[in-house]
């Protein structure tokens, strides 16, 4: 087998969206896991537009909305009554996708087809073992291979064996000691587009409905005294008794019988972040990076605007058209948005949980009362959607004098999803023509001469030219994760900017 460009630790979802993005760039790639087979549990669920967005640039959305559950709502009860109902997928002038109830097995499959119409499949029941770099490259050992690589991403999850390899440090504090979840089929007399959540004190419970006839996922902190809440009875038959004695206490349902149990567990919430996400020739994505409150919905979405963002600026190096300092931006834009998931999905755990008796007073009477305001709701679906990421504070925001004007969008800014006309003529989507290209979006009249410089430093088939149906005299460089680069009229400034984000003499 011939010497990958880049090696992936962990056929998870991170681990797959970059695989997929650096293969349709043309990268070789080995994607290794050391699980004997693909998951065939639900684990992560909540698949937010962000994250909708990147697999459809990705080529791997397929039938993903058909099979999944939109989410319409999620309704608060206190104390047995409901409070507020905080109303979600209603399109916004920045959010025109629903979020969705699915599978990460689902999604996976997904990612995992669209890699093997690329050309590569996962390698299963290959467990990373070791690894060392030196200024060459990486050494990768596998239990029985030896294998070298010029790069290696650890998409290996929170007990990263590629993390520890490159002696990262992880810290970080617990949360919640031990949360209880099951996927249970039951008939519950719950709409099936709506998440339900009980509180009452210190005792929650969330009742989230899964694709399939009947299907639900309960999920509640361990109640104080049932062996559970200290880990000495965690098997399937006690996790489910407890999660059901929640359920009658808190939500008054107890007549409803569950004909099969599909998967339990007890977990922990951390929350933890890699003190770097690059050493030299290793590189960390997804849970290896970062780990945190499953309350959101962010991790697995997170987990792929991680790879996106990597996959372009890796394949780029990897092709010798940028230096690869330009992976330290990976870090300076990624790691901030990690950060700041991370305090709010905390933030937020403790305040629903209800820790203390003066977070029990916020969140009853202050907290759920808000959640009914149209604008607090506006908000938090804005936020959740993840699209409002931007990089405009990043390095590689082009540089401006105060004083100069700030169009919109910003540079670092997700372009909206314009109407265009191709070089051939026809009519397309500007996030179409994105995933393993850069888009040019200028004024006819302008984009050739742009088009010339663009497309010297990226590559004549890395760059579609498009002309915008409706926009202004201004061109936009669109980078292949949907955010702006540069923004201008000028083939000489924009000559100036390519040359300082790729670098001199890389141009190929």
């Amino acid at each position: 087998m011939s010497t990958p460009t880049v090696v992936i630790a962990g056929a998870g979802p991170t681990g797959l969206a970059l695989a997929c993005g650096l293969r349709a760039a043309g990268i070789s790639v080995r994607v290794v896991d050391k699980a004997r087979e693909p998951a065939v549990t639900s684990r992560a669920l909540g698949l937010q537009p962000r994250g909708s967005e990147v697999l459809d640039r990705l080529g791997a959305l397929d039938d993903l909305p058909r099979r999944s559950l939109p989410v319409r709502q999620t309704i608060l009860h206190v104390g047995g009554e409901p409070v507020a109902r905080l109303r979600f997928g209603r399109r916004t002038n920045l959010v025109t996708r629903p979020a969705l109830l699915v599978s990460q097995a689902e999604v996976e499959a997904r990612l995992r087809q669209r890699l093997a119409e690329l050309g590569t499949e996962v390698e299963w029941d290959r467990e990373l073992l070791a690894a060392d770099q030196d200024g060459e490259g990486v050494t990768v050992r596998l239990p029985d291979e030896r294998l070298r690589a010029d790069w290696l991403v650890g998409c290996d999850g929170a007990h990263s064996r590629v993390r520890k390899a490159a002696g990262i440090d992880f810290p970080g504090v617990p949360v919640v000691e031990r949360f209880l979840l099951a996927d249970v089929r039951v008939a519950l007399p719950l709409p099936r587009d709506t998440v339900s959540v009980w509180l009452s004190a210190d005792r929650m419970i969330g009742v989230f409905p899964l694709p399939g006839t009947d299907l639900w996922r309960l999920m509640a902190p361990a109640p104080a005294g049932t062996g559970t809440d200290t880990g000495t009875d965690t098997g399937t038959d006690a996790v489910l008794a407890a999660l059901l004695g929640v359920l009658r206490d808190q939500a008054d349902l107890a007549g409803e019988e569950v004909r099969e149990t599909l998967w339990t567990s007890t977990f922990r919430i951390h929350r933890r972040l890699a003190s770097t996400y690059r050493r030299a020739r290793i590189l960390l994505s997804g849970d290896a990076a970062h780990i945190h409150s499953p309350f959101g919905g962010q991790g697995l979405n997170t987990g792929l605007g991680d790879a996106e963002n990597l996959a372009w600026k890796l394949a780029l190096v990897a092709t010798g058209r940028a230096r690869d300092a330009l992976l330290d931006t990976y870090q300076a834009e990624r790691r901030p948005i990690a950060e700041g998931v991370l305090e709010s999905t905390s933030t937020a755990t403790r305040l629903v949980v209800g820790q203390t008796p003066p977070a029990r007073m916020a969140r009853d009477h202050l907290f759920a009362p808000l959640l009914n305001r149209p604008l607090v709701q506006r908000l938090i679906w804005e936020e959740m959607s993840q699209l409002k990421v931007s990089y405009r504070r990043g390095p590689l925001a082009p540089r401006r004098l105060r004083t100069a004007p700030t169009p919109r969008p910003r540079a670092g800014d997700r372009v909206p999803d314009l109407e265009c006309v191709r070089e051939d003529g026809g009519r397309t989507r500007l996030h179409t023509e994105l995933g393993a290209r850069w888009a040019l979006v200028a004024p006819a009249a302008a984009a050739a001469d742009l088009a010339t410089v663009a497309r010297r430093h990226l590559g004549e088939t890395n760059t579609a030219v498009l002309v915008p149906v409706t926009g202004g005299r201004r061109a936009l460089l669109v980078r292949p994760d949907g955010h702006l680069a540069w923004s201008g009229t000028s083939p000489a400034t924009l000559d100036r900017w390519l040359t300082r984000v790729l670098g001199d003499g890389h141009v190929r």
